[in-house]
């Protein structure tokens, strides 16, 4: 059986994206994505090999333009692993991170220090960033909690400067992929690429498996294993499972404001 709907929107999943900040005391966790697995060529720093297939997620969505010297917006940042990854590697001006949750956001104020790179607070639906004042948003694997995809894109439109580009990857049910698409033709953004990267997040989620059990059994109580390993999407879950029957599609989508 594949995974509920409800499950998607369930509130102990905001709860365990809290209680993940808890857990974690040394800043071990700092990407929440399943991965992509393709990009093995990419060249990363030995402290950032062990993260691996979640950052060429991050490579594979935001090298998708050329980065250096603009102003980028992670939406949805998390724990902050991909926007530092974008502020040492791909060179913007400046990359600001936000999230809804405080707790993520002072993890990465005290974790990360580098002086194209900053974070803050935020709702997704109401982004703390003035009109037109980024050449590019990045939104990876955060979106399908998100109570309005209509007022998010609403949010998106106003902050980027004319011309700039939406980088955007997530996960939605097979059926809801019209639905996804009609929501950024209502945005009045123009679509540049549509991309299905199922393949390569199952690839990722079975070449990192052993590294995320491990994760899960050093740091989360016996109890809560069932649980983490859903939001994690390892091999024996119902997510991992939809993914492999097609009931649920990985999609990667590049969009300009005219």
């Amino acid at each position: 059986m594949g995974i509920k709907r409800a499950n998607i929107l369930n509130p102990f999943w905001k709860v365990l994206y809290w209680y993940i900040s808890h857990l974690d005391k040394k800043g071990e966790i700092i990407f929440l994505n399943y991965g992509y697995a393709g990009e093995e060529n990419l060249h990363l720093n030995r402290e950032d090999e062990q993260n691996r297939y979640p950052l060429q997620l991050y490579y594979h969505v935001a090298n998708s333009i050329e980065l250096k010297g603009l102003d980028v917006l992670e939406v949805g940042c998390g724990r902050g692993g991909g926007t530092s990854y974008v502020a040492r590697y791909l060179a913007p001006k400046s990359i600001k991170g936000t999230d809804i949750c405080r707790k993520a956001i002072d993890f990465c104020k005290e974790k990360y220090s580098y002086d194209n790179l900053s974070f803050c607070a935020g709702d997704a639906l109401n982004l703390p960033c003035e009109d037109e004042n980024v050449d590019v948003v990045i939104n990876i694997e955060s979106s399908h909690r998100y109570p309005s995809m209509k007022k998010f894109l609403s949010e998106v439109y106003r902050v980027l400067k004319p011309g700039g580009h939406f980088l955007f990857a997530d996960l939605r049910y097979k059926e809801s992929i019209k639905t996804l698409r009609n929501q950024f033709k209502n945005s009045s953004l123009k679509l540049i690429k549509e991309e299905f990267i199922t393949g390569n997040v199952i690839k990722a989620l079975q070449l990192d498996h052993d590294r995320r059990i491990a994760l899960i059994e050093r740091l989360a109580p016996k109890f809560l294993h069932k649980f983490v390993k859903e939001f994690a999407g390892t091999k024996e879950t119902d997510l991992y499972k939809a993914f492999l029957k097609g009931e649920k599609e990985y999609l990667n989508y590049i969009l300009q404001k005219a």
